[in-house]
Formats: structure tokens, sequence, C-alpha cells
């Protein structure tokens, strides 16, 4: 059982001095942020427990991590990525040693290095450079016929770069995760999502079908493929290739004045490049046209995120100030229920966001992920609303390796062929398993918030800086 007392002394709030409102936007506007932000000491727990997921959940024999947890899983490339960005952390805080996290980055960074690639549907882990969604935890083979994906390819290399940021002595070993961090990148063709002759990168491809129709574009999480592919040592994207990235930023523009925006109704994994990259002060021009960067855009999704939640305009069970984050997440299946004299619909896993925000849609589920992703840029509220999850559901909500991905206090009906998860008939829907992609943004997150952990790394990164730079990047840490 948790001992919520211990957790969430009221005191230990106060620990969060640093955390006023405010001050996520001051940093942005360029002023000195303090070199370590206090969290309250009940956070660590949370800390902890999610980065348990990573380092236990791991095979040792390949590196591999899965999708999710504790239902048998595939392995998620994305997970893998968080991953291999998460044991650092663990270094960090004294919870593994360097040698630990050394070596099973290196067991991994091998395997993806090693193993088979090609244009055959089965049998291979990626193709050009890349790799498939999701793979088999032992082999590493394509898992059934999910796409060879460029997102999730982004998310595992960011992981891989960041390896070859921390692990910087001079040892044969760290030696040898630095050379491999740099060979996969480098063998990555861009291009091959772009060879039916688009502007834009696609999503992704399947062998026999070829590119998926649908390109990264606009504002969404595809923002990071781009800053990787310009900078690309042997395959890079042309030059004019940010231009089709920001082309329908029109389209994503929402609010006015403080409140105006680009707009991703799902918050994460909207701010994924956000974790790896630091876009305080730095602008592109389409940033410097509207006035303020990228992350003060996030800190303004994040605030507009809980305020559709307080608002509530579908009128959900549980919404609220301390009770709020709509993203992608697992939810109680596909549904058509009376609720309130409505017919409502509930979905499985989604994409989840405000419903007047592109790619919206609402159904009463709530993922921790969401708000605690987002505690770099509106501590005030975050911090607040992770002692409530704690505190007002427990053991429901809360275990052994920190939040389960999700809940829906609204849906209220036991006995239903559920997609994941319980039903509690007083409290709502509760999932079971944990979800690699949105345990790593609690995790990485809570990092930079304390130390800009990842982010200072990140800033040295060769291909981060040149990415930047050739997206149109000026100012801040850039030194432009």
């Amino acid at each position: 059982m948790i001992d919520r007392r211990a957790l969430l002394s009221r005191s230990s709030l106060l620990l969060a001095g640093a955390a006023l409102p405010g001050a996520a936007a001051a940093q942005s506007r360029g002023k000195p942020a303090p070199a370590v932000r206090t969290l309250p000491a009940w956070y660590a727990d949370i800390e902890y427990r999610t980065f348990r997921w990573f380092w236990e959940t791991a095979r040792r024999d390949n590196g591999l991590v899965p999708d999710r947890y504790p239902s048998p899983s595939f392995c998620s490339i994305a997970s893998v990525g968080f991953a291999l960005t998460a044991y650092p952390i663990g270094v960090e805080r004294g919870w593994i040693t360097r040698a630990e996290a050394r070596d099973l980055t290196l067991t991994t960074l091998r395997f993806f290095w090693e193993s088979p690639q090609g244009p055959e549907p089965e049998g291979r882990i990626g193709h050009k450079g890349f790799f498939y969604h999701f793979i088999d935890m032992i082999s590493g083979a394509r898992f059934r016929d999910v796409e060879l994906s460029s997102v999730d390819t982004t998310l595992l290399l960011m992981g891989v770069l960041f390896a070859g940021q921390y692990y910087d002595r001079a040892d044969a070993k760290e030696r040898e995760i630095r050379d491999l961090a740099h060979k996969l990148y480098a063998r990555a063709d861009w291009n091959f999502f772009r060879s039916d002759g688009r502007k834009a990168v696609s999503m992704g491809w399947h062998p026999g079908r070829g590119l998926i129709e649908r390109n990264w574009d606009g504002y969404n999480e595809g923002m990071f493929v781009y800053i990787l592919g310009l900078a690309a040592p042997e395959h890079p994207l042309p030059a004019d290739s940010w231009g089709a990235w920001t082309a329908p930023y029109d389209r994503f523009w929402r609010g006015e004045g403080p409140t105006r925006r680009l707009a991703f109704a799902p918050l994460f994994p909207g701010l994924y490049s956000h974790i790896w990259i630091d876009f305080r002060g730095i602008r592109d021009t389409a940033m410097r046209q509207a006035g303020l960067d990228y992350f003060e855009n996030a800190r303004r999704q994040t605030i507009a995120n809980h305020a559709y939640c307080i608002a509530n305009p579908m009128g959900w069970d549980g919404y609220g100030a301390r009770s709020w984050g709509l993203a992608a997440c697992d939810g109680p299946g596909n549904f058509r229920k009376p609720f309130k004299g409505k017919d409502c619909e509930f979905f499985g896993y989604s994409a989840r966001g405000p419903i007047d925000e592109p790619d919206g849609r609402d159904d009463g589920t709530i993922t921790p992920s969401a708000a605690l992703g987002s505690l770099p840029f509106a501590p005030e509220i975050v911090i607040p609303t992770a002692e409530a999850l704690i505190r007002d559901h427990g053991d429901l909500l809360y275990g052994k390796y920190g939040f389960y991905d999700a809940f829906n206090p609204s849906f209220r009906w036991p006995g239903q062929p559920l997609e994941k998860g319980q039903v509690d008939p007083a409290k709502g829907w509760y999932d079971t398993d944990y979800i690699g992609i949105d345990q790593g943004p609690i995790l990485l997150q809570a990092a930079n918030y304390r130390s800009d952990f990842v982010w200072k790394r990140m800033r040295g990164s060769p291909a981060i800086r040149k990415g930047l730079a050739l997206a149109g990047f000026r100012g801040g840490w850039l030194g432009k």
C-alpha cells in the first residue's frame, strides 16, 4: 500500500518555491533561471518508480523495452529511446551505477546496429537505417504489419544521441557507445520518406505498399524529425525542408494575445521534441514573426489544456483544476453509453484533446503523463495536480512503477468487455498498464525541470545545433 501521508505532506509543497506562476514564462523570455529548481520531497518517489519501469522491464540480452507492462507486449522502439535517456538519470540520482547503465546502453546500441535491415516484409528490424514502430522483444523482427516509422525512429535516435553525449569518458565501452551513436544516426536515409517526390516527410512506409500518404507537417510530434533530418551527416533532408513543416501553420493557430499559440489537441505526444531540445529563447522565422518561442508556446498549450478541463464543455465527471491532462493514452474500449442524458462515445487507445483544437477528441479519459510531462512549462499547476492524483486515487492510479497510464471517472459500467484496465463502480475506469511513451515524459521532464539534465547535454550535440541552425533558429543558447 502507498503511504500517502508520507508522500503528500502539505508542508513539503513549500519546497517548490522556485515553481511560482510565471517562472516558466520568464525563462522563455530569456531571463536567467536558477541552475537547480526544487521539487517537493515526495515527487522523488514518482521519479524513482517511473525510472524503475524502464530499468526493470528492459531485456538484458538486447536492451529492448516493451511498449507496455504488465500486459504481454512487443517492443516499442520509442520506449527504447526514452529508456536510453532514462538510464543516466538513474546514474545521477544514485539509483544505479554508471557501469550498469553503460553496459545496458552498449548492449542496446549493438543490437540495433547489428540486426538485419532490408525491404523484406518479415524478419527485419528496419530498412534504410530506420526501424519498425514495434518489433519482437526477442528477435527484433518487425511485429506483424506495422510501419517503418519516421517519428518513432527519431524518438529512438534522440535517446541514441543523448547516450553519445552523456557517455563521454575515455574507456573502451564509452568510446564504442559514441561510435555506435554516430553510425546509427548517419545510416538513416531521411530522403527515403520523400522518395515519391513529396516535399514533406512521410509518416512511414510499408513493404509492398510504399509510403504512407500523410506527412509530418503543421504542428505535432514531428518537429524533431526535421531537426535531425536536416543535420544528418550522410543522407540529410534538403535545406528547404523546414518550410514544408511550417507551411500549414495557419491552420494551427488558436487564441488571441497572451493565449495565442500553435495548437495540437493531444498535449503529449505533441510536445515530445521539447524533452530533448531546449527551445527557450531560440526562434525560427515563424516564431520571430509571432513574437514568442516554442517553449512559451508549449506553456500556453499546457495552460489551455488545463483550462479546457476546468471548463469541461462535455460535462465529464472528475475534471478540474487538479484533475486534467488530455493526450494519447489507453481508454476503456470502444463503447456507446448513456451518460447524463446523452449518448456518449468512449474509446480504447486513442489520441485525446480539446475538441476545438486539431485532432481533438474528448471521452472523459485523463492521462497523468499529459500533466506531469508538462512540468517545466507550468510547474505551478502541475505539482498540485501530481499531489491530488495520488491523494484522490491512491492505489487505483499509482502503483509499483508510478502512475498507471490513464483513468476515466465517468466510465462506471462494470462487467464490460474492457480493452484494458478495471472499473470501480464508484470511481470509474482505471488502466492497469504502464506505457513506455507516457512514462518517459514524466521522468525526463522532471529531470529537465530540476537541472536542465537532458537539455544541457543535447545543447552540446552537433546534430541538434546544426539542425536548429538549418531550420532557421537564432538567438539564445545557439549564440546567433
